[in-house]
């Protein structure tokens, strides 16, 4: 097998490092707050409580005194594959090993008594997840499994500029943490065969919101959340048996640059009275920046550099995709509240380039909560349903020779069903 095999049978690996589905657009974790969950995530433009940080740190001017929230986001993320009637394995219903998911996430904000500036902290996770499937698919030398865990700290700082508008930002320090696995052949005998990489690392970036309401029953929202690149550092481990130089594991340090995507959401809210609140949003994701991704392999020994190349390339070539975002809120004069909201997600990646650890589809979500707001303390408590209908992949090309050699790729129909409950306590003092 030759240096340039070799480095297809690699490339493929990285997939796993991208493609972590927990719920919405990519593997991005949009829902942070049970009361902004509740409404469909339409809240850039209302952003009245402390997870404005992350929804549009402008917001955060509304608040009097200390607000502290903290919750968490619990989801049940089922997604399923039937391979094409053409496999012997067809009429088969495969789906992954691990289904629960528990994201969590706390917001501080502190607004100063004599002045028009607020200030907040914010610690939450804004991608991760995991997936693996079974070896027998019927795409094992496509992919298999990884893990994403990515963790953000996000001080802000916003100015009230007038009654009716305010700005705000702040700065994002990133971590993230990436592990994955994947076979080098359809099965895992008679040989030996596996590719796992395992790399973290820090990053920072930055995050804008304005928040302007010209009129009494219109308010308008605005947030940006930069790109932020990650040089993954780690490690390579493979075998791939007969290969004398990879009958044993062998392990080698190894990088690799991970960009997630800028974003940006557009918000109108209409309050035709204190009672009501009605949201749109438009929520932008440039998962373009999935384009290229090259891993950097450690010096190779002579024998393993004959057959692997040091620098393996990945063609990802994601495209940009919207969430559209629509709530409602019903308040009442005893500090009750219910909400009710709809997320149209469009799917990121391209069926030429499909990879089973996407199994990224066109979503919709459904959600309502209700909750309560004290003088001390409050609550939210939000159920959301997720529902990708069938998507069925034809003509998909895996950038692996193993997989070519193998007949295999990521066509089938891939659906989609989540069930979500996310708590959310909040106290002012």
């Amino acid at each position: 097998m030759n240096r340039s095999n070799i480095s297809r049978l690699l490339a493929p690996i990285f997939w796993s490092a991208f493609v972590l589905n927990v719920s919405a657009n990519g593997f991005r974790l949009a829902s942070q707050d049970g009361f902004a969950t509740a409404r469909g995530e339409a809240f850039a433009a209302t952003a009245d409580n402390a997870s404005a940080i992350y929804y549009n740190p402008a917001g955060i001017t509304q608040i009097t005194g200390n607000d502290l929230r903290s919750g968490l986001y619990s989801i049940y993320v089922d997604p399923t594959f039937q391979p094409p009637d053409t496999q012997p394995n067809a009429g088969q219903t495969y789906d992954v090993g691990r289904h629960y998911n528990f994201i969590p996430q706390v917001f501080l904000v502190h607004s100063f008594e004599n002045a028009p500036v607020s200030v907040g902290l914010g610690i939450y996770a804004p991608y991760g997840g995991n997936m693996d499937w079974p070896q027998n698919t019927g795409f094992r030398s496509v992919a298999t499994e990884g893990s994403l865990k990515y963790l953000r700290a996000n001080p802000v700082i916003a100015f009230k500029l007038a009654p009716n508008l305010s700005i705000g930002g702040g700065v994002m320090v990133d971590y993230g943490k990436i592990d994955m696995e994947q076979g080098l052949l359809a099965n895992q005998q008679p040989f030996a065969n596996f590719f796992r990489f395992q790399g973290d690392g820090w990053t920072v970036g930055y995050n804008l919101g304005v928040l302007w309401q010209p009129y009494e029953t219109i308010s308008l929202g605005a947030t940006f959340r930069s790109a932020t690149t990650i040089t993954m550092d780690g490690h390579t481990e493979f075998q791939q048996q007969p290969i004398p130089a990879l009958n044993s594991p062998v392990s080698f340090p190894a990088q690799a640059d991970f960009t997630f995507p800028l974003t940006a959401v557009f918000g109108i809210s209409y309050r035709p009275t204190p009672k009501w609140n009605l949201e749109f949003d438009a929520d932008y994701t440039d998962w373009s920046s999935f384009g290229t991704v090259t891993l950097h392999q450690g010096t190779l020994p002579p024998d393993v550099a004959a057959v692997v190349l040091q620098d393996i390339p990945v063609i990802l070539d994601w495209q940009p995709s919207w969430m559209y975002e629509f709530g409602v809120t019903r308040y009442f004069d005893n500090g009750w509240h219910v909400s009710a909201g709809y997320v149209f997600n469009q799917n990121s990646v391209p069926d030429a380039y499909y990879t089973p650890l996407a199994a990224d589809l066109d979503r919709h979500f459904f959600s309502a909560g209700t909750g309560y707001n004290g003088k001390r303390f409050d609550f939210d408590v939000t159920y959301q349903f997720g529902y990708g209908p069938a998507h069925t992949v034809t003509g998909s090309t895996p950038s692996s020779q193993p997989a070519l050699n193998a007949g295999q790729s990521a066509d089938g129909t891939y659906k989609f069903i989540s069930h979500a409950v996310l708590v959310t306590v909040g106290m002012h003092f």
